[in-house]
């Protein structure tokens, strides 16, 4: 199929006749805002552009809308001073089982009602994701990412960028950083959870439905520990300590460690109980 092409270097709205499957969209200052439909196409709007202009290309059902100097594999590594003179707000609609590319330079992103697989990549700027059902992959150098509502296998990656997960019903979430802190509000739901946090120097919260089911372990050098379930143990009084134990039948895992952060493990209220009984109950070490 013919690749057809479009330079947009002022607002400009463009509706696309062929289907799209897969969307890569990578700018530089600015906000980039991907929502998923049930229509077959997609639609374009960029509402705000300085600088060179966008390239956009549709080809084989992929969808690209970017510059001509800002290859995806080298997005975490894009610093070039001359590529601060540039910004674009841009806004898709695409259709909702499309495969999601996001690559953002000092840029904030927002995603949701995607089905198909998510990929962020950002220096700076933050990310939000919202209702995404597929496998989502979000990667920072210091920008911070709250996943919202997402049912899909999230795996982060940062060096100072914070994680929140709120409302989670994935059952798995893997998540690395060097500095950023994560805080997880997870219920999944019908799979064993597995969740496996590291950080340096980060803090960790996790909240938990109770009951719950997992075998527990979280670990700190140095930092303090808080517990709201009472079948887990706490060992250590100065220096490391430790919560493990076995919640419910333990079919699930939840592994957390950081060196120097503090860790909460929090207890989610059953639905029918007042909010104020989603406090935890255990004591900070």
């Amino acid at each position: 199929m013919p690749v057809s092409t479009w330079a947009i270097a002022e607002p400009r709205k463009l509706t696309f006749d062929e289907p799209v499957t897969a969307l890569s969209v990578r700018i530089v200052n600015g906000t980039v805002n991907v929502v998923g439909t049930d229509e077959p196409t997609a639609r374009l709007e960029v509402s705000d552009i300085e600088g060179p202009p966008l390239i956009v290309t549709q080809q084989d059902g992929v969808l690209t809308v970017s510059y001509e100097d800002l290859a995806w594999q080298s997005m975490l590594k894009w610093l070039d001073r001359k590529g601060w003179h540039r910004r674009a707000v841009v806004s898709l609609a695409v259709p909702a089982g499309s495969a999601v590319e996001v690559g953002v330079v000092a840029a904030g992103a927002f995603v949701s009602g995607v089905r198909g697989r998510t990929d962020v990549r950002g220096v700076t700027g933050d990310t939000t994701l919202v209702g995404l059902a597929g496998p989502v992959g979000a990667e920072t150098v210091s920008g911070n990412v709250e996943a919202q509502a997402v049912t899909g296998d999230l795996r982060f990656h940062s060096v100072s960028g914070d994680l929140t997960v709120v409302e989670g019903a994935g059952a798995s979430v893997k998540a690395e950083s060097v500095s950023g802190s994560m805080v997880l509000d997870l219920d999944p739901t019908g799979r064993p959870t597995d969740v496996r946090l590291a950080t340096v120097s980060g803090e960790l919260a996790i909240r938990l439905p109770h009951p719950a089911d997992a075998k527990v372990e979280a670990n700190t050098a140095s930092g303090s520990v808080s517990n709201g379930f009472e079948d887990l143990r706490v060992s250590g009084q100065w220096g490391a300590k430790k919560i493990t134990g076995t919640l419910g039948s333990g079919t699930g895992t939840l592994r957390a460690t950081t060196i120097s952060g503090s860790i909460a493990l929090l207890r989610r209220p059953p639905a029918e109980d007042e909010p104020h009984d989603a406090e935890p109950t255990g004591k900070v070490l």
